[in-house]
């Protein structure tokens, strides 16, 4: 009997080389783009804050902002979704909305206290580097009720970069009290702090995923009025954004609560037998079915 050319070593190297050089379908590969045109704006919005280029170094900010905003939409649109890309993703956010915020706030006003607004801009950025991490933890955690993913746990990264810059929006508005290098010192200590803290906030994540068909031309029309006016008085529109998003947060608080407090009331009764969960015996199944009748999928749990 003749002996094969390929040994099994042969065969085993041979099924390797052909995954290893399988084709990556386009659909994953746009989204992480995506990723890496934010993490370039973040970039470049270090090297216009060298330049002394605030006003670009901001834009390139909210620019980064918009693409993170919309690369985890497109990803779970087209399918594309990935380890991968969620690794890239933690990594574009901490360089965009952790290191990023924290030079542009020192080379603006925070490096004339010297040694005290280098430590307050490295309280930013790895305040911002443990939010992500904690939440690359809590995203897996199997406990978590469904109601749950409606919060995030602390400001998040993007919101908390938008949020840091507030002083540099309100000085190119001409508020005095922004100038002072002090003010800016506490108020990143701050937003640092609600990063990392346990504060429930709304994430708003499922929100709009579904557009009633006579509002279809309004969300059209509001979106183009926000971008239009975005663009035409940006100082404006951020610092009204940015207050009202921190006026907001207490209200993330009361409903965070209220959803804690309605689970503790359910718990509670089905412990003391208020709530009867009457179980229907397997063999009465079929003499309960009528003919024609279909499965009830109301009961089965979602999976999320």
């Amino acid at each position: 009997m003749s002996q094969s050319p390929f040994t099994p070593f042969k065969r085993r190297r041979e099924h390797q080389r052909l995954r290893r050089f399988r084709t990556v379908p386009v659909r994953v590969l746009v989204p992480n783009l995506i990723t890496l045109l934010a993490l370039c704006a973040g970039l470049t919005a270090i090297r216009f804050a060298v330049e002394g280029k605030l006003e670009w170094s901001l834009g390139a900010i909210v620019f980064a902002a918009v693409l993170d905003g919309i690369d985890g939409r497109v990803a779970r649109l087209l399918k594309g979704t990935s380890r991968f890309g969620a690794e890239l993703d933690s990594l574009a956010d901490f360089v965009n909305f952790g290191v990023a915020p924290a030079l542009i706030l020192y080379f603006w006003t925070l490096h004339d206290l010297k040694s005290a607004g280098w430590i307050a801009a490295l309280v930013f950025a790895i305040a911002a580097g443990l939010r992500l991490a904690r939440f690359n933890v809590m995203i897996d955690d199997p406990n978590r009720p469904a109601w749950a993913g409606n919060f995030f746990v602390g400001i998040p990264a993007p919101a908390g970069a938008i949020t840091v810059l507030l002083p540099v929006y309100m000085h190119f508005l001409d508020m005095p009290v922004t100038v002072i290098p002090q003010v800016t010192f506490v108020y990143t200590l701050a937003i640092a702090f609600l990063m990392v803290s346990r504060l429930p906030v709304y994430s708003g994540k499922r929100l709009g995923t579904r557009v009633p068909p006579d509002l279809v031309l309004i969300v059209f029309i509001g979106v183009v009025l926000f971008f239009a006016l975005l663009i035409s008085y940006p100082w404006e529109v951020l610092t009204i954004g940015t207050i009202i998003y921190l006026a907001s947060l207490p209200f993330g608080v009361l409903s965070y609560r209220e959803h804690t407090r309605r689970d503790a009331q359910a718990a509670a009764a089905a412990q003391s037998g208020n709530v009867a969960t009457p179980e229907r015996p397997p063999s009465a199944a079929p003499f309960a079915a009528k003919p024609g009748a279909k499965p009830d999928d109301g009961e089965r749990p979602t999976r999320h």
